[in-house]
């Protein structure tokens, strides 16, 4: 049978249309990613500036199946840090509402809980050092929404959910927790968790 234009053109234009749908399908993902991962880089250089203040950040600390953004530990205590980099609403009420228990983006709840995660990180940072470093402490968790407003309704007993640049007031608030010598302790059982982590 001599070559047949027609059906050659008509299989490269269901390829070429079968990729695009595709493509069209992971952008989205794609842009989501770029978002987060350029929203926890921004945040992470904003917390360098607390050593300042005497605290010591980790970024990027790996758990089982997870990863936990960003720790502090300093004289207030040791804190988890989620970034969230969310997308505004093109219109509409372009805010984050904390009533203390839940949150919501305008009048919407997320699919997924950030509040439940950052607790369950804050958990399992805490069971980890009392492990290695046989110190009991407490972990505050924290959300940060780098660029949206944050609005509080209702007091939580220990997650946090703020803007960034708001944290370094929240922390300056907290008493001191730690002496010295315990946010060494326990800053070094972190890094040679961090080490032993990155080596696997």
């Amino acid at each position: 049978m001599k070559p047949n234009p027609v059906i050659f053109s008509l299989a490269a234009a269901a390829a070429v249309g079968y990729a695009a749908l595709r493509f069209f399908r992971v952008r989205p993902k794609l842009r989501a990613l770029r978002l987060g991962e350029e929203g926890e880089k921004a945040v992470g250089q904003f917390l360098e500036r607390l050593r300042g203040s005497g605290f010591q950040v980790f970024h990027d600390v790996v758990g089982p199946g997870f990863n936990v953004d960003h720790v502090l530990v300093g004289p207030q205590g040791l804190f988890t840090v989620e970034t969230k980099t969310w997308s505004k609403p093109s219109s509409g009420n372009a805010r984050i509402v904390f009533d203390g228990d839940t949150l919501k983006v305008g009048a919407r709840s997320p699919e997924r809980d950030p509040i439940s995660q950052a607790r369950a990180q804050a958990s399992w940072l805490r069971g980890l050092l009392a492990e290695s470093s046989g110190r009991s402490v407490q972990v505050r968790p924290v959300i940060a929404f780098p660029g949206w407003f944050v609005e509080t309704t209702g007091r939580s007993t220990d997650v946090w959910v703020l803007e960034p640049k708001a944290l370094p007031h929240f922390i300056e608030t907290e008493p001191s927790r730690l002496s010295p010598e315990d946010a060494r302790l326990l800053a070094y059982h972190l890094s040679r968790y961090v080490r032993s982590s990155q080596a696997k």
